[in-house]
């Protein structure tokens, strides 16, 4: 097995994601909190930081602005992850979620990002190209902010291709199909954007392995990794499918479980092990994270510890090819 790779990951609309909890949410009332936590949060930057705890090697590219950007900036220090800080004039948004502790249930704020102008969403895209990216394996994950053009992660994906490296993308909506477009190694879409990019109309197995496969036949993705919550996730080549199933626990947080899959499936690959097995671990991760506040996300030690509960099945065989 071959070292790990370097791992690049970039988001353009990170977040400092706030987690406290409540008795009961109330409209009108004045709600008394629990003591706030703190976590850097936003697409790519929850994927550094699950793939850091798991030992890979990452830098992280992402744009801060004002207060809320400098305590971004902390954060992310503070989780040992190396990173390039893109200044911005705009202040970095912030996200609010709230745990109802009489109910169980999660409520989740989501603000939108600050308007990048052309300079600084330039300036993200000058750092990213002068990144080593032959070999290396780059993720983007998140959200556009305003002001960043649709076609930004397809600029991305042409650059590493031509550079050699392997392209992962998490997003959605018009970024998503522009960046297909421009062809990706692996897309993840959970099981939403799935059906909105490829007018699922059933979410059956087979139904969801064909959807996968269009996108596969357009030569738009190389692998489709597809996550379903708590029913588990695929992972779709030409070649064939797996399926994982994940253990049943008690969630305490969904939020992040998306970002901590794609984490920990990246680091799998860069450290050179097989798909399956990278589901494998992509699962664990991404059902760690659940036991935790927030965007806490995973800790290493779950992770390894539940990877023996997954269970990995072929479900598919090689797509049978049209004769000439």
């Amino acid at each position: 097995m071959r070292g790990i790779n370097d791992i690049i990951a970039i988001t353009l609309n990170p977040s400092v994601d706030v987690a406290t909890s409540v008795d009961r949410v109330q409209p009108t009332h004045k709600l008394r909190c629990e003591q706030p936590l703190f976590f850097p949060g936003g697409g790519a930057v929850n994927v550094a930081r699950v793939a850091v705890r798991l030992g890979a090697n990452v830098k992280l590219i992402y744009p801060s602005g004002g207060a809320t950007g400098l305590l971004l900036r902390r954060l992310v220090d503070r989780e040992g992850i190396p990173s390039v800080a893109v200044g911005i004039r705009e202040e970095t948004r912030e996200d609010f979620t709230v745990f109802e502790k009489t109910t169980g249930e999660e409520f989740r704020f989501v603000m939108p990002g600050p308007h990048l102008d052309a300079n600084e969403w330039q300036s993200c895209l000058d750092t990213f190209c002068s990144m080593r990216l032959n070999e290396n394996f780059v993720v983007a994950s998140g959200s556009l902010p305003p002001g960043v053009p649709d076609d930004f992660y397809a600029r991305l994906a042409t650059i590493t291709k031509q550079a050699g490296g392997y392209f992962i993308l998490d997003t959605s909506g018009e970024p998503l199909a522009a960046a297909l477009a421009a062809g990706v190694h692996l897309v993840k879409p959970n099981l939403r954007e799935l059906k909105a990019l490829c007018n699922l109309k059933s979410e059956d197995e087979a139904s969801i392995v064909e959807a996968s496969r269009a996108i596969l036949r357009r030569r738009g993705a190389e692998i489709v990794a597809v996550s379903l919550g708590e029913l588990g996730a695929l992972v779709v080549t030409r070649e064939t499918a797996w399926r994982a199933c994940a253990p049943v626990v008690k969630v305490i947080s969904a939020v992040g479980a998306g970002d901590s899959f794609l984490g920990a499936m990246v680091w799998a690959m860069a450290s050179g092990k097989a798909l399956p097995e990278a589901l494998q671990y992509g699962l664990s991760a991404g059902t760690a994270s659940v036991l935790t506040m927030g965007t806490a996300l995973c800790e290493a030690a779950d992770v390894r510890r539940l990877f023996a509960q997954v269970r990995v099945e072929k479900i598919g065989i090689a797509e049978k090819r049209k004769s000439a």
